[in-house]
């Protein structure tokens, strides 16, 4: 954390430079004055510590921008594959007209929050598309319950929600064993899923997410993509609701 500390502050005290310095071009410093003007500037942001505070939210509202700006290049230049990839679990409306694509991970217990407001508004909106990307970040036994929930929407898609809240909703660690248990006790074919999750495209799914939420800027679970926007972190359904109301009403996420 305090390296963190350093690094921020290291970026804002070179923008506070580039600030109150003059350009080379414009005055041409001695070597041996550089220390004077250091203490100066140094002097100056001791005696005015709110500059930094400034300088520091400055950069911070410029990355933010950047993030922004980078995600929604992502989005319009991967939008086919983002919402109709083949290698993605659908719950909902198939054909619903608002999609809300969710990056998540098993063992993500914001996930599960996340499952909750899923089916809070797929229960009073039967026109809604939910598109499940799988995600499995935090542990081999996220990759290993994965493979299996993979295996489940690639052969019995009809099955795939009820599996999927099956899984997330419960407690303790969920691994490949664990999705197996809950496949066995919907009478899902056991042999025919331990197949399929074997295939080396079901890692190329993963693979595939994977790539998508790095030219999203996404880095943790749940995340989600609603219309033009990217958002991050399990926000709870009003959020959500608003954001698939406003594509509705205007295609996006925020209507002016």
């Amino acid at each position: 954390m305090l390296t963190l500390h350093i690094q921020k502050f290291s970026r804002a005290l070179a923008v506070a430079l580039a600030l109150l310095l003059p350009t080379t071009a414009a005055v041409a410093l001695e070597e041996s004055d550089r220390p004077a003007i250091e203490k100066i500037i140094r002097d100056y942001l001791l005696n005015n510590p709110q500059l930094m505070l400034e300088v520091q939210q400055a950069l911070e509202e410029q990355q933010r921008k950047e993030t922004q700006e980078r995600a929604a290049q992502a989005l319009a230049d991967n939008a086919e594959i983002i919402f109709n990839s083949p290698n993605q679990g659908i719950i909902g409306n198939a054909n619903g007209d608002v999609t809300v694509v969710e990056f998540f991970d098993y063992n993500c217990s914001f996930c599960q929050r996340a499952m909750d407001d899923m089916n809070a508004l797929l229960k009073e909106d039967d026109n809604l598309r939910f598109v499940m990307k799988e995600l499995p970040i935090l542990s081999q036994s996220s990759v290993d319950a994965s493979r299996i929930s993979t295996a489940v929407y690639r052969l019995f898609p009809e099955q795939y929600g009820a599996f999927h809240n099956q899984l997330l909703g419960s407690s303790g660690q969920k691994d490949g064993n664990r999705a197996m248990r809950v496949a066995q006790e919907m009478g899902l074919d056991i042999n025919a899923l331990n197949e399929e999750a074997e295939k080396s495209s079901v890692l190329g799914a993963f693979r595939e997410a994977n790539e998508l939420a790095t030219g999203l800027g996404i880095n943790g679970t749940p995340s989600y993509v609603i219309g033009d926007e990217v958002v991050f972190g399990a926000l709870g359904q009003a959020v959500l609701r608003e954001k698939i109301n406003n594509v509705r009403k205007c295609g996006k996420t925020v209507c002016i």
